[in-house]
């Protein structure tokens, strides 16, 4: 059975993250088809069946050989088949380009990143800032030294880059749908200062005409709903062998959830934001009016 690479053409999509949980996908598969287990993967290439668990789950890197020989014992021949994986397993194995930034951001943040990048849809509810994606260089410095008040300015302006590097997603050619449900609270919240957060709520307003990009308010008037546990986002994505996924953050780490009756409930509740924010064409309006009030 031949195996296409992601994308256009056999382009990779969202880089080395995403191909390496596709990578790893497409070896459980070849493995359970195989009957054969974890353990006796692990046996056969020298390493245990946790390693095996963590290459299909894509949260380690491919050495070729690895995947060269377990190929030949799940008794995989088709000769277009391993080149396409031997194939993808090189491109899982390249550098992304958040890389560079990774002293400046914890270890569970990157895959995050590389997650974000291949998802076609974005779904963000947030409480406490405006989301990543949409803050403006000055309010983004802010929210990084309101966060972490001891670090270096050279980190702090390598947090930035790298969160200013994640927005260019959203002018690349066929970019993702961002839905973005932010509480009243982050909009009033002078992150920076008056000025900083001025200039942020006019960023927002003309982001709001982007045809990739939607924004809804959750108005103080609306009192309790469904999201008491904070903020959280949830990613769909093009590729059958990634399901829809929830992150979120707490201080030190991060959840990614992956389990569909887990996920669905966070679904239930984003759709239940989404019916009680404000209209996207209300959002201008609100947004107007705050930036009168600063």
């Amino acid at each position: 059975m031949a195996v296409s690479l992601p994308g256009a053409g056999g382009a990779p999509v969202g880089g080395p993250t995403v191909l390496r949980i596709l990578l790893g996908a497409q070896l459980r598969r070849s493995r359970e088809r195989a009957g054969i287990s974890r353990e006796q993967a692990g046996y056969h290439i020298r390493a245990s069946g946790s390693k095996i668990s963590r290459m299909e789950l894509g949260r380690v890197s491919f050495k070729e050989r690895d995947v060269s020989d377990l190929l030949t014992y799940y008794n995989v021949s088709d000769k277009e088949e391993r080149d396409s994986l031997l194939q993808l397993t090189r491109e899982a194995n390249a550098t992304p380009w958040w890389q560079k930034y990774s002293d400046a951001a914890p270890d569970w943040f990157g895959l995050y990143v590389g997650l974000e990048e291949a998802a076609q849809l974005i779904r963000v509810y947030e409480v406490q800032f405006v989301p990543g994606l949409l803050q403006t260089e000055e309010y983004a410095r802010a929210v990084v030294m309101q966060g972490s008040p001891g670090l270096e300015p050279d980190e702090v302006e390598r947090r930035v880059a790298l969160r200013l590097g994640r927005q260019k997603l959203l002018k690349r050619d066929n970019p993702p749908r961002l839905w973005a449900i932010v509480d009243e609270a982050a909009l009033r919240r002078p992150m920076g200062g008056k000025d900083v957060l001025a200039g942020q709520i006019q960023h927002l307003m003309d982001l709001v005409s982007e045809p990739n990009i939607t924004l809804q308010v959750m108005p103080f008037r609306y009192g309790g709903h469904g999201a008491e546990g904070g903020a959280f986002t949830i990613m769909r994505f093009p590729d059958a062998d990634l399901p829809d996924m929830v992150y979120m953050e707490y201080l030190t780490g991060a959840l990614y959830i992956e389990k569909p009756d887990e996920v669905e409930r966070y679904a239930a509740v984003m759709e239940r934001l989404s019916v009680a924010g404000t209209s996207p064409e209300r959002t201008r309006e609100i947004l107007a009016g705050l930036l009168k009030e600063i």
